[in-house]
């Protein structure tokens, strides 16, 4: 009985291996180059969220100081009444008093009361003062933040912009990404992810020019030039660790 053969799953060359993984390069250099459209303004914006949140915290602070001055004011002024009270009691009993230890007794007291009213004045007069230094200091705080709001919201605009004329071509550019990733040997694709992230550039892939590396512009020896244009083994320039490949490969004419 006859058996059905499957057939044989084909060899990716070396070539196909370059030529992959430079179509990839090609795809995530684009996607850097949207990144780079929109520069620093993702993290500026991350920096005034960040710092508008702090603002608010302080002002949160400065607002819950003067509100703790005005319970101490109207504390102190609890204060004063009872201490007014008792003046008042202890000056009626002097016109009863039946002798000197008496009368000097509750002459100290109303003294010592007549102390408590001005050391709570003097208090009361403090948390006044600082008040109005707090509203002085969250008048400013909030001009300060109204600014900054202001230059969130003009850098979160000029963001959603870019975002908005640039996303449909990023998700593009990693769709094809993706299935080009899916084509790659794992293993050669995490040293190609790893060559990216150690390049200032981003290039992990690059062609040979005039006999350099199109990477670092180091020169290649004449036998290594031969090997990349061969395409038989995967080649690696010995001073910057890029892939090289050679020009027509990447649709280039020298």
């Amino acid at each position: 009985m006859a058996t059905d053969k499957q057939p044989a799953e084909k060899e990716i060359t070396v070539e196909e291996k370059l030529s992959t993984l430079y179509q990839l390069q090609t795809k995530m250099t684009e996607i850097d180059k949207i990144k780079t459209l929109r520069g620093e303004l993702p993290l500026e914006v991350q920096d005034l969220e960040d710092e508008i949140a702090g603002l608010e915290t302080r002002l949160q602070n400065y607002q819950a100081e003067i509100q703790n001055n005005t319970d101490a004011v109207v504390d102190e002024k609890h204060k004063m009444a009872e201490s007014t009270g008792l003046i008042d009691k202890y000056k009626a009993q002097l016109d009863n008093v039946r002798n000197n230890r008496e009368f000097d007794n509750l002459t100290k007291e109303v003294e010592y009361q007549g102390l408590e009213i001005e050391f709570s004045e003097k208090k009361i007069r403090e948390y006044g003062e600082a008040n109005e230094q707090k509203k002085k200091e969250i008048a400013e705080l909030k001009e300060r933040l109204d600014g900054r709001k202001a230059d969130l919201a003009q850098k979160k605009g000029e963001l959603e912009q870019i975002i908005a004329e640039t996303k449909q071509d990023e998700e593009k550019l990693r769709d094809k990404a993706k299935k080009l990733e899916a084509m790659i040997d794992p293993r050669l694709l995490a040293a190609f992810k790893r060559i990216r992230k150690g390049a200032r550039n981003g290039l992990a892939v690059v062609y040979v020019q005039r006999g350099a590396c199109g990477g670092c512009f180091n020169k290649i020896p004449p036998q290594k030039q031969l090997d990349i244009k061969m395409r038989k083994k995967i080649i690696v320039c010995e001073y910057c660790g890029r892939i090289l490949i050679d020009p027509e490969l990447a649709g280039v004419e020298e």
